[in-house]
């Protein structure tokens, strides 16, 4: 038997853990001292560390509950059943990882986009590719020395009109 305290400790859990979980109808203790103290046997100690494995492996309580429940009628249930969550919980994961993949080429692009110098933002890339309707990034260049500062556009407009001053491309956006 093992109270509270030395069951969180045992898993390498906090106290507020478990009674969280308990709040959430995952853990319950088996039963109660007469000073009301929790009190939690072996087989909560297996249902608690079920219960944190099945976290580690990005389960939801909701998730859990479920496997919880399959586990607690495994004669009555399938191994296609726990297989099905399995496979709409990676299913899940592996959206979630391209969706993090398109974040991360997204923002390499801003970041690359960008010369992330001293200069005043006022003509910085990753501003005007957020203000923007367009998904493309404009490219900046900025000259440190002295007062030069060159954009280059790498998405052509249809209305874009171009214009050629002292050998250098100047895009207006606007069409004139």
């Amino acid at each position: 038997m093992y109270r509270i305290g030395e069951l969180a400790d045992l898993c390498e859990v906090k106290a507020d853990t478990l009674r969280f979980y308990e709040k959430h109808g995952l853990l319950a203790p088996s039963s109660r001292t007469e000073s009301g103290y929790r009190v939690y046997t072996e087989a909560d100690a297996a249902r608690l560390r079920f219960i944190l494995r099945a976290k580690a492996v990005g389960f939801t309580l909701n998730e859990i509950s479920e496997l919880l429940s399959i586990e607690l009628d495994k004669s009555n249930r399938v191994c296609a059943d726990v297989k099905g969550m399995v496979d709409i919980k990676l299913a899940q994961v592996q959206a979630k990882i391209a969706e993090l993949n398109h974040f991360q080429t997204s923002l390499q692009s801003l970041s690359d986009a960008c010369c992330g110098g001293p200069r005043s933002a006022e003509h910085c890339s990753i501003l005007e590719a957020l203000e923007s309707s367009t998904e493309r990034v404009r490219v900046e260049h900025h000259s440190h020395e002295g007062n030069q500062h060159e954009t280059h556009q790498h998405k052509a407009h249809q209305n874009e009109s171009h214009q050629h001053t002292h050998g250098k491309t100047i895009h207006d956006e606007s069409g004139n």
